[in-house]
């Protein structure tokens, strides 16, 4: 009896922590609100100040591509006259990508375009193919599926508009690697317009396949001849093709970048509205416990 009545004048003493207010659970949903709503705001200052660098760094990159092409174009008029006549089952894959990412699917591209080269029926190649890989983001794909045909792999390229040096750097590396091969493929993302690109493969014409063609077998040749041409012409190719894949890359970032910003401008006004919401909704719960004492008194 005695310990029956202790618990209950125990029960009825009030707590020395104090109670919690009926409207406690209110205020820290809108503190966790308001947060939150502080985060998104500055991760879309941060998209938009990105965007703005990528609209500054595009206008560079479509400028150094236009002139970049002209390399291209060279090569591919060489190329014509050197026509190879059995077609290469031993190829070399260049995958050009970069090492930066917050752009898109821009680097899943070139390494889907890679694997379906590889595993093309129509134009069969050897399943152990080698490839070489400019930049990290492709190389981190490739590896998980295709860790066996990785060769070599370049990076700390293209990080500014890309140089002819850097694409003679590749080249040479390329040249006087072990790697066997009787074509070469150059995987990179072409540029259609500011909002669109797409995955595209060009064919190099190797120094053996340029002695043995009809157009080059017609004119005596030392072979530092010809051997100089493939390697020019390979640097070539890289150069047009990583000034291509870096307006694309710019292009990539910055619409990734203008998605981003516009998505946390709908967040912003989705998690504004919810705060105004619960702080009308805690308001009117204080003016009504106000107005039930007063009713009370």
């Amino acid at each position: 009896m005695l310990a029956r009545r202790s618990l209950a004048r125990i029960a009825a003493q009030p707590s020395p922590l104090g109670a919690a207010p009926k409207n406690a659970r209110n205020m820290a949903t809108l503190r966790e609100i308001e947060l939150r709503l502080k985060s998104v705001k500055n991760i879309e200052k941060i998209t938009k100040s990105m965007k703005m660098i990528a609209s500054t760094k595009l206008a560079k990159a479509q400028r150094a591509m236009q002139s970049g092409k002209q390399y291209g174009l060279a090569n591919s008029e060489i190329f014509q006259h050197a026509l190879s006549e059995t077609p290469a089952k031993r190829k070399l894959f260049i995958v050009v990508s970069s090492d930066k990412g917050l752009c898109g699917g821009i680097h899943s591209s070139v390494t889907k375009a890679t694997r379906r080269a590889i595993a093309n029926t129509e134009k069969p190649v050897e399943s152990d193919s080698p490839i070489m890989v400019i930049g990290d983001k492709s190389k981190m794909q490739l590896s998980r599926v295709l860790a066996k045909n990785l060769a070599m792999s370049f990076n700390q390229i293209g990080r500014d508009i890309p140089t002819f040096a850097d694409a003679a750097g590749v080249a040479d590396l390329i040249v006087k690697s072990d790697v066997k091969y009787d074509g070469i493929s150059i995987v990179y993302n072409k540029f259609i317009s500011a909002v669109s690109y797409e995955p595209d493969v060009v064919e190099v014409v190797g120094e053996n396949a340029l002695k043995e063609s009809a157009g080059f077998r017609a004119y005596e040749m030392e072979d530092d001849v010809t051997k100089d041409l493939a390697e020019f012409s390979l640097a070539n190719a890289i150069y047009a093709a990583l000034v291509e894949a870096h307006a694309c890359e710019q292009s990539a970032r910055r619409n990734a970048m203008d998605n981003a910003s516009k998505n946390a401008k709908d967040m912003i006004d989705r998690l504004t509205m919810q705060y105004n919401r619960g702080r009308q909704a805690a308001i009117t719960n204080e003016l009504v416990d106000i107005i039930t004492g007063a009713s009370a008194l």
